[in-house]
């Protein structure tokens, strides 16, 4: 497989990061370096080592989570943006807000964006092709996606303020109804 060919699968793969990075840097208050590193890390690990985790399981682990993947995307993403909408309504002080880029909602969200990683390393090793080129091209677009949308949500809080962190969360929740909807298609 071409290395364009791959980079082309990082970046879709991407969208979703960078979408879900677009929220929570609208979210994130803390005008530092720390968020953006943590996200764009789990992000980018996580796209690395699901590839990686698709590809050495073969057919038995992909076709045993493929009924249901959807699902558990659509939920973490759901519960994750659900609490951004609902702290974006709450006139509470920002310091007692989730920080989307430390603990469990990291890890819910680093699990829910790359799901899809699993079934693309699965297809690697279905078509006999090597894994670890592609999943650090996968890893490192992921994370310099991320870091980007990071970057752009925090441009868009300075803009429109708190509206933002409740748009954010909306996109969340959309994602994961796209992922939804385009398993049914």
């Amino acid at each position: 497989m071409s290395l364009i060919t791959v980079f082309l699968i990082a970046v879709g793969l991407g969208i979703d990061a960078f979408s879900v990075a677009i929220g929570i840097g609208a979210s994130n208050s803390k005008r530092s370096w720390g968020p953006v590193l943590r996200l764009s890390s789990a992000f980018g690990w996580f796209q690395f080592g699901m590839a990686v985790l698709g590809w050495l399981a073969g057919l038995s682990i992909v076709s045993l989570i493929a009924s249901f993947d959807h699902w558990i995307a659509f939920a973490l993403l759901a519960l994750v943006g659900g609490k951004m909408i609902r702290e974006g309504f709450d006139d509470k002080a920002e310091v007692e807000k989730t920080d989307p880029t430390r603990g469990w909602p990291l890890l819910l969200l680093a699990v829910a964006t790359s799901i899809d990683s699993l079934a693309v390393g699965f297809s690697f090793s279905i078509l006999k092709n090597e894994i670890l080129l592609p999943a650090v091209i996968i890893g490192v677009v992921c994370f310099l996606m991320t870091g980007i949308g990071m970057l752009f949500g925090k441009v868009l809080a300075g803009i429109f303020g708190r509206k933002v962190e409740i748009f954010g969360g909306f996109v969340l929740v959309a994602i994961g109804i796209k992922i939804l909807v385009d398993h049914w298609k």
